[in-house]
């Protein structure tokens, strides 16, 4: 029983660490696939099978060469020349991404409580040094609270507003069919890289192999699970690509009475996503500059505070298709690459 709860709050990162700024409020999901009308469901059963077996191919991987940050990773899949260059490329991604789930936050307090963008910023900041304090616990104790809330209300927001001619009939790209295979592969190798960060630490925590195994599993499955609830959900919103937070707006449309409990698992869900970046980069600016890792933390936020004032939808439509389209090469190679023995 202990050893499945190990699974559980492994999958629980996982799904943390994927489900950001973007994913929650269904920007991502929009992008990469909604747009893309019928073809983007194909498109995340796709994604949904990456994140299952690149996963957990990456857990066990990390755990096997005795990986401690993603920079041992990157430099094992890459080499020694290149795995330098990729892993400052992910240093700066995660900054980039820090600064997202921030402006995120920010986007959340305005759409949505009408607050400003400052107070949301702020708020942010100062839970993640709050949490961050705790180190991996804080890490665990939050996902395992939010993540099963996600779920749920996904999976019940896409019943309630769920039907196949909205999916039919929402308009696509004339290239769609072809779009959705780059869409769905881009997007898998963006997330997967990113979580990285988290993951290959994690792996070095948990010395069950089985543990790892079962968490990477349970995690892609509630991954497939909460794109195709959102997408379907997404799939009923007239002028969707107008919203920050387009599924708040089918909450408030669908069922108003839990919206404000909805927006509260949305924003935990970015608070999420801005603790995993932050873990996984403390650990690695930690292995080059010997200083508090409390320190270095509030660093990243202050940066990450300011990068955020460029706005949360044009951070989200400019950097991560780039950002999706350099990580395919990190997906390659972890498709390629054999498990070394144990």
């Amino acid at each position: 029983m202990k050893k499945w709860i190990s699974s559980i709050q492994v999958a629980a990162v996982y799904v943390g660490t994927v489900v950001g700024a973007g994913f929650a409020t269904g920007r991502e999901i929009v992008e990469f696939f909604t747009k893309h009308g019928i073809y983007g469901l194909a498109g995340i059963f796709l994604a949904g099978i990456l994140f299952i077996k690149l996963g957990t191919k990456m857990l066990i991987l990390s755990k096997r060469i005795q990986a401690n940050s993603y920079q041992d990773l990157m430099t094992y899949l890459f080499g020694r020349q290149f795995g330098g260059i990729v892993n400052l490329f992910m240093m700066l991604v995660l900054f980039g991404l820090t600064s997202i789930m921030l402006s995120g936050a920010g986007a959340i307090f305005k759409e949505q409580l009408g607050l400003s963008v400052r107070i949301g910023v702020i708020v942010t900041i100062l839970l993640t040094i709050l949490v961050m304090a705790f180190g991996i616990k804080g890490l665990f104790s939050v996902n395992i609270i939010v993540v099963p809330m996600l779920i749920t209300f996904s999976i019940f927001l896409a019943f309630q507003s769920f039907s196949i001619e909205s999916i039919l009939l929402l308009p696509h790209e004339e290239s769609s069919s072809v779009k959705w295979i780059i869409s769905a592969f881009s997007y898998a190798a963006f997330n997967i890289t990113m979580a990285s960060a988290v993951l290959v630490p994690l792996a070095k925590e948990i010395n069950d192999e089985q543990v790892l195994k079962r968490g990477g599993f349970l995690g892609g499955v509630f991954l497939m699970i909460v794109l195709i609830s959102s997408h379907f959900a997404l799939s009923s919103l007239p002028h969707l690509t107008q919203y920050d937070i387009p599924m708040a707006e089918v909450m408030k449309t669908t069922f108003f009475a839990i919206y404000f409990i909805y927006i509260a698992v949305i924003y935990g869900e970015v608070f999420t996503s801005v603790i995993g970046n932050l873990y996984g980069l403390e650990k690695q600016l930690n292995s080059y500059f010997k200083i508090p890792g409390m320190t270095i933390i509030c660093g990243i936020l202050c940066i990450a505070a300011f990068i955020s004032k460029i706005g949360y939808s044009s951070l989200i439509t400019l950097l991560y298709p780039i950002f999706g389209y350099v990580c395919l090469g990190a997906l390659i190679l972890l498709l390629v690459k054999k498990l070394p023995t144990e």
